[in-house]
């Protein structure tokens, strides 16, 4: 069997393990590592000229911050107004990396990443509490 091969198998089944573990809390920053994940190997891709994996990397983001923003719930917030700034907030970070993805333009990846470090940080702060 191929080292490599095997290494994706067991990351893959310890991924699975500790979603199913997860609390709900736990997933959203996940989800957020996760996106911050493949906007670090877009830039890498990009860096060395593989467009497609690029391109591959930054919807798999898009398509994680789209879930983050699915899951929003004003109803059951105690503050909805928060909840439509996370949205739109949500909202710009698709349509930047569009443009990234169109672009190919790390100076917006890394715009978005900050953005996906100070939310994380405020769940990674609700988490200490």
């Amino acid at each position: 069997m191929n080292p490599m091969r095997a290494l994706r198998q067991y990351q893959k089944v310890n991924s699975h393990a500790q979603i199913s573990e997860a609390s709900p809390h736990r997933l959203i920053q996940m989800l957020l590592e996760g996106s911050l994940d493949r906007l670090a190997q877009a830039k890498g891709a990009l860096a060395r000229g593989d467009i497609a994996q690029k391109c591959v990397l930054i919807t798999k983001a898009i398509d994680i911050i789209t879930g983050l923003r699915q899951g929003l719930d004003a109803e059951k917030a105690e503050d909805p107004a928060s909840i439509e700034q996370l949205d739109s907030l949500y909202e710009y970070m698709n349509a930047r990396l569009v443009q990234a993805n169109v672009s190919n333009d790390t100076q917006i990846i890394d715009e978005v990443m900050q953005l996906l470090v100070t939310v994380k940080s405020g769940w990674d702060a609700i988490a200490h509490q």
